[in-house]
C-alpha cells in the first residue's frame, strides 16, 4: 500500500465516493486527485468540488469535465449503428458509459502522474470489470484500487459512522433513511435496482420512474417526428440541425413525455448473478426504431443479416466491458463500413409508450425498387417465371431427404 503515491478517484461526491476519498488518505497514505465526469446525470457537480476541497484534496487536483457531446458521439452513437441490445431487450445504459469514464480517469493519471485509479464499484457488479478492463488496456501497469473489495465497510451505517468519525459531510436524505434503490444516471438512460427492487415479483411505484410519464397518463394525440439520418447517426430532429448530444437530449423529451422506454427486466451479470433492473430509455428507444427502420430501406439483405447476427455478440461486448478490445474495434470497423449509404428521413409516431414507424425515405440511397414490387403490371422488370426453377432448386436436398424417409 505504501507503494501508491498519487490515485485518480472516479469521484461523485456522493456518501460512498467521500468515504472512499478519505479511506485511500488513511489507508494507502496517498495524495488523492478526484475526477468526477459530467455526462449527463442531471445533477449540479459543484458541490463535488467543494466537499473535495473540504476533504483535503488540493485546488489542482480535482478535475470536473463536461464529457456529454463525447459520450453521445463517441460512445452512444456508434453502439447504436450496431443496433446493440442485451438479452433481447437492454440498451446498455450504464454498461457505455464506463469505458468513457475509464478513459478520462487514465487520461488524468497520466497528466497527473499517478500510479494508481480507484472507482466505488463493488464486488459483487459489472462496473468493477467494465472500469478495471479499460484502465488496463490504456494503462497497462496502472494500479487499481476497489476499497469495496478490500475494506469492512460493508455497510450503508458502517460508511454513516466512518463519515461521522473523519467529519465527511453527508447529505441530510442519505443521514435520515435508506433509499429504497440505487440509481444511476447519464444522457442515456437511468437505471434502478437494488433495495425493495431485489424482490423480482414487486412491482416499482409508479413515482420511481423520473423522466417518463407513464403510458396512461400520456397525451391522448399521438406525435409524429421525424429524423434525419447520415451515416447511420441522426444528424436532425424534426428538420433542425442538432450535435448529438442536442439529438440525444430532445428525444428524451419526446420520448419521456409519451411515456416511452420503460423496462424492467432480470439480467444476467457478467460476474455469473442474476439481477433485477429497471431502466428508463426514452431516446434511446426511439433511436433504434428509427435506425432499424433506415437500415430497412438502405441496406443490403445479407448485411442486414449479418449485422443482425453479430449484434448479440456486440452486445456482449459492451456489457462485459470490452470496449476497448482488437475485437470490438475491428467489429466497429465492418459496421461503420455498413452505414455508408445508411442515409435518408424516417417518421416516427409517438403514442402512450409505442413508437411505431409511419414513414422511410432515401433519396440517393434506398434499394426498395417500386417497379420491380409493385402488384401492377411491372412492363417485364421482374419475371415471374424464375420463381419456378429457384424454388425447385432450394427444395432439391428436400425432395432427397424425402425420398430417404430423413423428413
Amino acid at each position: 500500500m505504501s507503494k501508491v503515491k498519487r490515485v485518480v478517484l472516479a469521484y461523485s461526491g456522493g456518501l460512498d465516493t467521500s468515504v472512499i476519498l478519505k479511506w485511500l488518505q488513511d489507508v494507502y497514505q496517498c495524495e488523492v486527485v478526484t475526477f468526477t465526469a459530467d455526462i449527463g446525470q442531471g445533477e449540479e457537480l459543484e458541490p463535488a468540488r467543494k466537499k473535495a476541497l473540504q476533504l483535503g484534496i488540493k485546488k489542482q487536483n480535482i478535475f470536473i469535465e463536461d464529457l456529454r457531446e463525447e459520450f453521445v458521439r463517441d460512445f452512444v452513437f456508434p453502439m447504436f449503428r450496431a443496433n446493440a441490445v442485451y438479452e433481447g431487450e437492454y440498451l446498455l445504459g450504464t454498461s457505455i458509459a464506463r469505458p468513457l469514464i475509464a478513459k478520462h480517469m487514465i487520461e488524468i493519471a497520466k497528466k497527473t502522474k499517478a500510479d494508481a485509479v480507484s472507482h466505488g464499484a463493488t464486488g459483487k457488479g459489472n462496473d468493477q470489470v467494465r472500469f478495471e478492463l479499460g484502465a488496463y488496456a490504456l494503462m497497462p501497469d496502472v494500479k487499481v484500487i476497489a476499497p469495496w473489495r478490500e475494506w469492512d465497510l460493508l455497510s450503508r451505517e458502517k460508511l454513516l459512522a466512518y463519515a461521522d468519525k473523519h467529519g465527511i459531510p453527508v447529505d441530510f436524505k442519505k443521514r435520515k433513511g435508506a433509499a429504497p434503490y440505487s440509481m444511476d444516471a447519464n444522457m442515456l438512460h437511468i437505471s434502478y435496482e437494488g433495495g425493495i427492487l431485489e424482490d423480482p415479483n414487486f412491482a416499482p411505484e409508479d413515482s420511481m420512474w423520473r423522466i417518463t410519464v407513464s403510458p396512461e397518463k400520456a397525451p391522448n394525440k399521438p406525435q409524429v417526428i421525424e429524423l434525419e439520418y447520415k451515416k447511420g447517426d441522426i444528424v436532425a430532429v424534426n428538420g433542425k440541425k442538432m450535435s448529438p448530444a442536442q439529438v440525444l437530449a430532445k428525444l428524451n423529451e419526446l420520448g419521456g413525455k409519451h411515456g416511452i422506454g420503460r423496462l424492467d427486466i432480470v439480467e444476467n451479470r457478467y460476474v455469473g448473478m442474476k439481477s433485477r433492473g429497471c431502466y428508463e430509455t426514452p431516446g434511446g428507444t426511439i433511436m433504434l426504431k428509427g435506425h432499424r427502420a433506415m437500415e430497412s430501406l438502405t441496406l443490403d439483405r445479407e448485411v442486414l443479416a449479418l449485422k443482425d447476427d453479430l449484434m448479440p455478440r456486440y452486445a456482449r461486448m459492451v456489457y462485459n466491458g470490452y470496449w476497448f478490445t482488437p475485437e470490438r474495434k475491428l467489429l466497429q470497423g465492418l459496421i461503420d463500413a455498413s452505414q455508408e449509404h445508411v442515409n435518408g428521413t424516417v417518421r416516427l409516431k409517438l403514442y402512450k409508450g409505442a413508437v411505431t414507424c409511419v414513414g422511410r425515405s432515401s433519396k440517393h440511397d434506398s434499394l426498395f425498387d417500386t417497379k420491380i414490387v409493385t402488384f401492377e403490371d411491372d412492363a417485364g422488370a421482374y419475371n415471374q417465371k424464375d420463381g419456378e426453377g429457384f424454388i425447385r432448386l432450394n427444395a432439391l436436398r428436400l425432395r432427397i431427404a424425402a425420398k430417404h424417409k430423413r423428413i
